[in-house]
């Protein structure tokens, strides 16, 4: 595996104002990385900025919204590499479906990542140079119990990156996808279950960026934990569904 040197390169990340995506801007940051960081909440960007140590900015965007999400692609202008950290979560089974919280878990997770690939790849493809990171879940690998929305869109990301770099790998814009694991954030303080393997969003960011800095597609992470995860989907659905229901 190759090291690329990113240091001097300008950055978007979506979904950059806090948990894993706050700690991803620290550690970019901190490698003489520009970033300009993303999310609904202009006061935890404007903090976010203040603190981090090399060149930054900040640009508010709903990627729920797709005249929002072209305004803040033109505002953030010309840029090497877009991240998408962006997700929101709630868990309940297909037995108490919450239809609002379902579609909008679709609509942020998967959707919402959609839209602004649409801003961004053709300039990428154009250029012929570019850098794109998709955060994707153990959880996609394979349907969970009680999580319908968040598993699905998860899924979906991983597909996405999957097909995206089918297609974009000869082109000179690279693809990746970071699967992972539990990490401490507001996210998962919702759950009320025990959670194997938990990260600090300081931790799971330095796998990201570790990923980043290689020519590697795709990385899923913690890796024993990931082994479960990936395993699982060469089960027969008998055992599977028997195993993790």
């Amino acid at each position: 595996m190759s090291d690329i040197d990113l240091h001097g390169k300008r950055y978007w990340l979506v979904g950059g104002g806090d948990g894993l995506g706050k700690a991803l801007a620290q550690h970019m940051s901190r490698a003489g990385i520009e970033v300009v960081v993303s999310s609904r909440s202009e006061d935890k960007l404007a903090a976010l900025v203040e603190e981090l140590p090399g060149k930054a900015s900040y640009q508010t965007v709903d990627i729920a919204d797709d005249a929002s999400v072209k305004a803040a692609a033109e505002a953030v202008g010309e840029i090497d590499g877009v991240v998408l950290l962006a997700g929101v979560y709630w868990p309940f089974s297909a037995r108490e479906w919450n239809a609002e919280q379902a579609t909008t878990m679709a609509d942020i997770n998967f959707t919402g990542f959609m839209r602004v690939l649409g801003q961004v790849v053709p300039k990428f493809v154009e250029r012929g140079a570019g850098h794109i990171v998709i955060t994707s879940s153990l959880s996609g690998f394979r349907g969970l119990p009680g999580s319908i929305g968040y598993t699905a869109s998860k899924a979906g990301t991983m597909s996405l990156a999957e097909c995206m770099h089918a297609d974009l790998r000869k082109t000179g814009v690279r693809v990746q996808v970071a699967n992972p694991g539990y990490i401490r954030t507001q996210l998962t303080d919702k759950n009320d279950f025990n959670m194997p393997f938990i990260m600090e969003p300081e931790d799971a960011a330095r796998e990201m960026f570790e990923l980043m800095l290689t020519d590697r597609f795709k990385k899923s992470f913690p890796r024993a934990f990931s082994l479960l995860f990936r395993g699982g989907q060469f089960l027969p659905d008998w055992a599977y569904f028997r195993l993790f229901s």
